[in-house]
């Protein structure tokens, strides 16, 4: 079954994003997926702060594009691949970390996927938004400026 999702581009911060892939424990070589990538700040963060190879998938053309080119203007464009499709209609790859800013009606559509294609012992991480269903190794209220952010830490089993 496919589906096409409509979730509006919202950038994570940065300190919000460094703070996810800490929970996560993202190490230096590890596979780093994002799904919904945007403008790709989570890949740039991954691959420059961490040392990780990341993989962006984005439905938008223009984003994916404006990843792409952030990605080159950064110098991590060797680490980073960034993916124009539909997350729901492409084969995950075998990351070690998932990263998710998504709502939760998506996160749980994209559930039975994630169960079936992330590998065992992946790291998945969502910005505000919970995977029904799954308990959560960690969740945690951080504080970025005036604005308070619910990050959830869930592990494949």
């Amino acid at each position: 079954m496919s589906y096409y999702v409509s979730v509006p581009f919202v950038p994570t911060p940065v300190e919000v994003i460094r703070r996810m892939l800490q929970m996560a424990d993202l190490k230096p070589g590890e596979l780093l997926l994002d799904l919904g990538c945007g403008d790709g700040r989570v890949l740039i963060v991954a691959a420059k702060e961490f040392g990780a190879r990341a993989v962006g998938i984005e439905v938008r053309s223009d984003l994916a594009s404006r990843a792409a080119y952030n990605a080159m203007k950064e110098g991590v464009s060797d680490r980073v691949l960034v993916i124009n499709g539909n997350f729901f209609e492409i084969r995950l790859p075998p990351a070690d970390v998932i990263f998710m800013y998504l709502l939760t009606s998506v996160n749980e559509r994209l559930r039975p996927k994630l169960e079936r294609e992330a590998k065992p012992g992946a790291r998945i991480v969502s910005h505000d938004f919970e995977v029904t269903g799954w308990r959560p190794k960690m969740v945690e209220d951080f504080r970025d400026g005036g604005r308070s952010h619910r990050l959830y830490l869930y592990v494949r089993e």
